[in-house]
């Protein structure tokens, strides 16, 4: 018997070992500069959970605070469908027109290269509150839609959802290409 829970307790300790290193090597630093270019993607997206449900304009608010967490510019979110605007909907969507920065090839012209470089962006914290929690099923669905709309890498998520439960330690985050420094603002 005592045999069997050193086993347990081996497996466990090696277990958490091994899903805790992607996020430790993700905290590497990040590489030299590279050259990127903006470039519009678009989307549209329908949440369906069983969990947590949202009405049209708190989806649009919460895909908007990712979005713009990851880098996304000149962010154009439009309800849709709507079937009961203010209130919880069974199946909100958002159409999402945006530019994202990804890495430039040798075909682009110089004139619409930006200097850049990847930086780890951390989109919901393990340790995150009860109301974070209820998001696990928004978060997943947004990394299988959204995250390959960007330049990213090194993607860690770790998440425990259950649907009909509201599960804490939801983890995501990615490296994303940046721009080095913020363009001037256009009058």
């Amino acid at each position: 018997m005592r045999a069997i829970r050193w086993i347990r307790s081996l497996t466990a300790v090696l277990a958490f070992g091994l899903l805790a290193t992607p996020v430790w090597a993700a905290s590497a630093p990040a590489t030299a500069p590279v050259q990127g270019v903006w470039v519009t993607r678009q989307v549209h997206f329908v949440y369906q959970g069983f969990t947590t449900y949202f009405s049209c304009g708190g989806l649009r608010d919460e895909i908007d605070r990712m979005l713009t967490k990851l880098g996304a510019r000149a962010l154009k979110l439009r309800e849709d469908p709507c079937v009961r605007p203010g209130f919880p909907d069974p199946f909100p969507g958002v159409h999402v027109k945006m530019q994202v920065l990804v890495p430039a090839d040798t075909h682009v012209p110089a004139a619409s290269r930006v200097a850049a470089h990847w930086q780890k962006v951390v989109l919901t914290r393990s340790g995150a509150d009860f109301n974070q929690g209820g998001k696990c099923e928004l978060v997943g669905q947004f990394r299988r839609v959204f995250l390959p709309l960007f330049a990213a890498r090194h993607i860690v998520m770790h998440s425990t959802c259950v649907p009909h439960q509201i599960m804490m330690g939801t983890y995501l985050s990615a490296e994303v290409l940046v721009p080095d420094r913020a363009a001037p603002a256009r009058h």
